[in-house]
């Protein structure tokens, strides 16, 4: 019996010695002749074109509404619709020039897009008035649905009405919290509402919150996704435009498209956090990058916001803010034109537009122009820049190189009307960053409308797929 045992189990006696010494050969030799391997590295993500995509025009009475479609090639569709499925739908079929239609009815519009035509799709609604208490160029980018969003601007107390509007354009219950932000502190803290699908709703802040002068807002969802924006009418003629949505907290933030010429720039920090911040501030001018005189920081206390007059510090150039912070933070600039009358505009924290970026509604001739302002902070920065008219054949794209650390207003192509502008960056560019200045010359002054530019809705960057066998065991 024992012969028999030391027969069965010797072979594999054995074997687990010969695996001990190749291992440990293997062990010694690893450290002997290198260093241990490096962790790979996280591979590219790939990027794909948009098939599909809505976006929602918040309140176009009275309004233009410009849909640019630069993916004219390919099969799909285009719709303009008031949201609710009243009134007939727009069905854009021709893509490629831009579309513009005015608009006379109250309540959200819905832009889609499916298909070709949806990549690069781009929409916006615009609104001048001229005369009495609201009088101003308003204009913003329509909105995709999002789960979260922060406007940054004057409060209650500092306008005639600040109202936000919310519009959930999918098929099941949104579920919304508010919360505000003013120079005192959290003013408003999780105040829940639940839209339903296709609802929309404008709400009054100064009902929420009456006492700030200033403020940031979180809107964010539980369940569902709701488009949001916000317009801030500070009354007595003093200008009207709507807030755009801004970067999302972080430890840098760069806010771009500052026009240049007379008028107030006035900086807008929040910090939401749980911790007070001191916050580095620097202009990005055509001159160059440099720290504010004496006002390289501002100080802002958690969950509030604080202000900052930037007017002297920048010159009446046009320019960029960059802040930078230990904490995350969220930040808007307040834009004044000169003049006795003069119009309001606002800019907030934007994204590099790496992937590019459209802005649908431009306009020249008749008293308006447009300007299209590239701040690179960082390395030089080189973007393809494309009109796309109304009407007539598109001129040659213009190619435009951004120094380093410095701001640049591109020279754009002379023409009569109103376009499009799809901004491209090129191999080897820098981060850029940017603003579309839209301006109005009146009998009263000026009028003028700010867009910071966002990343387009062209390509998505998605992870690579992997062969794995994750998906089928326990």
């Amino acid at each position: 019996m024992k012969a028999l045992i030391e027969n069965r189990f010797g072979p594999i006696a054995v074997v687990l010695i010969a695996l001990a010494v190749l291992f440990g050969l293997a062990h010694l030799t690893t450290h002997i002749t290198g260093p241990a391997p490096q962790a790979k590295a996280a591979p590219p993500r790939a990027r794909v074109a948009v098939q599909s995509v809505t976006a929602v025009c918040p309140d176009p009475a009275r309004s233009t509404i410009s849909v640019l479609t630069p993916a004219a090639r390919g099969t799909g569709s285009v719709t303009v619709a008031e949201q609710g499925g009243k009134g007939k739908p727009s069905v854009i079929d021709r893509p490629g020039p831009l579309w513009q239609k005015e608009v006379d009815r109250s309540g959200p519009v819905l832009v889609t897009g499916a298909g070709t035509p949806a990549a690069g799709l781009e929409a916006a609604q615009t609104t001048t008035v001229t005369t009495g208490g609201g009088r101003g160029l308003s204009g913003v980018r329509c909105v995709e649905p999002s789960s979260s969003t922060w406007l940054v601007g004057p409060g209650p107390a500092a306008a005639h009405d600040v109202r936000l509007h919310l519009a959930n354009a999918d098929s099941a219950v949104a579920t919304v919290e508010l919360a505000i932000y003013a120079g005192e502190g959290p003013v408003v803290g999780d105040h829940g509402l639940a839209l339903a699908p296709g609802e929309h709703r404008s709400v009054r802040l100064a009902d929420l919150a009456p006492s700030p002068l200033v403020m940031a807002v979180e809107v964010r969802t539980r369940t569902g996704r709701v488009a949001v924006a916000a317009r801030a009418d500070l009354g007595d003629g003093r200008g009207v435009d709507w807030l755009p949505a801004a970067a999302p907290p972080a430890t840098k933030v760069v806010v771009p498209g500052l026009p240049g010429g007379g008028g107030r720039r006035e900086l807008y920090v929040a910090a939401p956090g749980e911790t007070d911040v001191v916050v580095g501030v620097k202009a990005v001018t055509e001159d160059g990058s440099y720290a504010l005189k004496g006002r390289e920081n501002v100080e802002v206390p958690a969950g509030s916001v604080a202000t900052l007059d930037v007017s002297t510090g920048i010159g009446g150039q046009a320019a960029a803010l960059v802040l930078t912070a230990p904490v995350p933070v969220v930040a808007g600039v307040v834009v004044t034109g000169p003049g006795e009358k003069p119009d309001v505009a606002f800019s907030a924290g934007a994204p590099p537009i790496d992937l590019g970026s459209s802005v649908a509604d431009n306009r020249s001739g008749k008293g308006r122009t447009t300007r299209l302002i590239l701040t690179a902070p960082d390395r030089a920065a080189r973007v393809r820049v494309q009109v796309v008219p109304s009407k007539g054949t598109a001129p040659a794209p213009v190619d435009a190189d951004v120094p380093a650390a410095r701001t640049r207003q591109v020279k754009l192509p002379k023409i009569e009307g109103s376009y499009g502008l799809v901004i491209t960056p090129l191999p080897g560019s820098g981060p850029v960053y940017g603003g579309r200045v839209l301006e109005e010359r009146t009998e009263d002054g000026p009028l003028l409308s700010v867009q910071p530019l966002a990343l387009g809705r062209a390509w998505t960057l998605v992870p690579p797929m992997t062969d794995s066998a994750a998906t089928v065991l326990p």
